[in-house]
């Protein structure tokens, strides 16, 4: 491509289709919206259903949202999924693996019962979503895997092993997943949001000495929204990122500088 082509049509997603797993709550929910404001119609499987809030504002874009009530971690649920998408939109451009489960507790008590459900819908079901998904993007040769990692993709962290060890292994299937679809025009990469203001962090930013530990680490000097993550989704998502792959992107305030 010469420079003289650029253009900010790199960075739009006008008909194209995306899955955003867990994406009608949350991060997930800001996720959607970037991609149907930028031309993306929207599909989101989550076990989570919502008051329709999420399909008021998709809709508004002018994009279609279809929503599917489904638990990722049943067997064949992720092969339904990228099978009813082709369905009902022709095709899959888009995969958001952003749905997750969350336990804490002390390391003594942490044991498989809080380990199995989070490693099996935090990295699992990534995994079977991304390999039903590289089905129909290798036919296609074109196709965009973002993975939502964490800054413990990178650093330890306690009381959750499993949520470290799950963000940790989505690296590892990032990198993996980039060398093997590479040569289809597939690009895998992932985001590694910081501490954002959202509803599982609020104890967080409520208690005084928790707050100001956090903030002392971050060169920012202040929480960030989800509102900061979608600007980086929609680069990885469009042409405009076709040659950045396997490549991991921390939205943090500059948190792992510090």
């Amino acid at each position: 491509m010469e420079i003289t082509e650029f253009n900010m049509d790199f960075f739009s997603l006008a008909g194209k289709v995306a899955i955003v797993t867990g994406g009608n709550t949350g991060i997930g929910r800001a996720f959607s919206l970037a991609l149907a404001k930028c031309g993306a119609n929207i599909l989101v499987p989550s076990l989570i259903d919502d008051d329709g809030t999420t399909q008021k504002i998709i809709e508004e874009t002018g994009s279609c949202y279809v929503f599917m009530e489904v638990d990722l971690t049943e067997e064949g649920v992720p092969q339904q999924v990228i099978e009813h998408c082709v369905e009902v939109f022709g095709t899959v451009d888009v995969l958001v693996n952003c749905a997750g489960l969350y336990f804490s507790d002390d390391v003594l008590r942490f044991d498989r019962s809080k380990w199995d459900p989070m490693i099996q819908l935090n990295l699992t079901a990534a995994f079977e979503m991304s390999h039903e998904a590289s089905k129909v993007m290798i036919l296609q040769k074109s196709g965009k895997i973002i993975n939502i990692c964490s800054l413990f993709s990178f650093l330890g962290g306690q009381q959750s092993p499993a949520n470290v060890a799950a963000k940790h292994g989505l690296v590892g299937l990032t990198k993996a997943y980039c060398d093997e679809l590479a040569g289809y025009n597939i690009q895998v990469n992932g985001i590694a949001p910081g501490y954002l203001t959202t509803d599982m962090m609020k104890n967080d930013r409520e208690d005084p000495e928790i707050n100001q530990q956090i903030l002392a680490h971050v060169p920012a000097n202040y929480w960030g929204s989800p509102a900061d993550l979608m600007g980086a989704l929609v680069y990885l998502a469009s042409s405009a990122s076709n040659f950045v792959n396997g490549h991991i992107l921390p939205v943090d305030g500059g948190y792992l500088v510090r």
